[in-house]
């Protein structure tokens, strides 16, 4: 792999346990459907006795490093930062990085690998219970600052706002790349990640974000609004370029103060884990490659489109050849 990465990514490096469920076991087990939620060990636990282990499929996954690991398959070579613990679900996720030839800077520490109890009800909807381990003891010591410094984009979502060491790992790793002129691509990540950060998203995206990606409950949250389409005007005041992800009704694009609707095709969804990260790794591979922002939302989807037909939130690494030959 050649020296310089496209795309310094740093996230949460988790391993997805993902059972199909009713609708009647996520209110049994007291949850609120279609949100994450951060929850102790012990709660997970609780949660996976009750569905019974040998029912789970078992991904590595989390949010950023989903989006590195595609944007690797689809040949931009690209750097994950993150933090996981000694133990084997650490090491399955340094073998799945291996595989896609990412350039790991995961770094491991004393502790427990970041999980995510992931519940998918039959209208493909996910619920997820999340214990972030190690993840939460990210810091500024953990960033490659020399490769940062040598890539093209830097790409983290909000799911880092979770301690405070994390987020000035971010405010480090921002102030690095706007020294050396990266563009800084930020995905708000959550509709609660938003409810909680709101006032900081707003003036960090205004500030320090070139490109953005949300979906419309999320840009609704940040804006305060019930109205989609003048919270898009909104966001295209504070930010350059981004896509703003519409589920059913497809995604809008903008650059500048242009903005384009991409529209989606008609498929039935198995499950939606993972279709926000698919659209971020199809847009900044597109746009890394062209800087063509039409083209990138068109790139966005169609990766979106292809992870909801499937279980889990990567691709296998003949899928992803398959797709890489059809788009490139």
């Amino acid at each position: 792999m050649k020296t310089s990465p496209g795309i310094y990514g740093i996230g949460n490096p988790i391993v997805d346990i993902i059972f199909h469920v009713s609708d009647n076991d996520i209110k049994t087990l007291g949850l609120q459907k279609g949100t994450m939620s951060l929850v102790t060990k012990e709660r997970q636990t609780e949660i996976i006795n009750f569905l019974q282990i040998e029912n789970a499929s078992i991904f590595p996954g989390g949010s950023a490093p989903n989006t590195i690991i595609a944007c690797n398959g689809l040949r931009i070579p690209s750097v994950l930062s993150g933090k996981i613990g000694n133990d084997n679900f650490g090491e399955m996720y340094l073998s799945q990085l291996d595989k896609y030839n990412v350039l790991s800077k995961v770094v491991q520490g004393n502790g427990s690998t970041g999980t995510s109890v992931v519940l998918i009800t039959p209208d493909a909807e996910r619920t997820m219970n999340t214990h972030l381990g190690m993840c939460r003891e990210y810091n500024v010591k953990d960033i490659d600052e020399q490769l940062l410094m040598s890539s093209s984009f830097l790409y983290f979502t909000g799911y880092m706002w979770d301690t405070d060491s994390q987020k000035e790992a971010i405010q480090k790793a921002v102030e690095i790349a706007q020294s050396s002129n990266l563009k800084i691509c930020f995905d708000v990540a959550d509709p609660f990640v938003v409810e909680r950060n709101r006032e900081e998203f707003l003036e960090f995206i205004k500030n320090s974000v070139d490109i953005v990606f949300a979906n419309q409950p999320e840009l609704l949250i940040l804006f305060q609004s019930k109205d989609i389409d003048q919270s898009i005007d909104r966001l295209m005041n504070i930010v350059k370029c981004g896509g703003v992800k519409l589920g059913k009704k497809g995604s809008i694009v903008f650059n500048g103060f242009e903005k384009n609707k991409i529209e989606s095709n008609l498929i039935s969804a198995k499950d939606t884990t993972g279709a926000g990260d698919m659209y971020a790794a199809g847009f900044l591979s597109q746009f890394y490659k062209t800087n063509d922002y039409i083209a990138s939302g068109k790139i966005g989807s169609l990766l979106a489109e292809e992870i909801i037909q499937i279980n889990g939130a990567q691709f296998d690494k003949n899928k992803m050849n398959e797709i890489r030959s059809k788009i490139f």
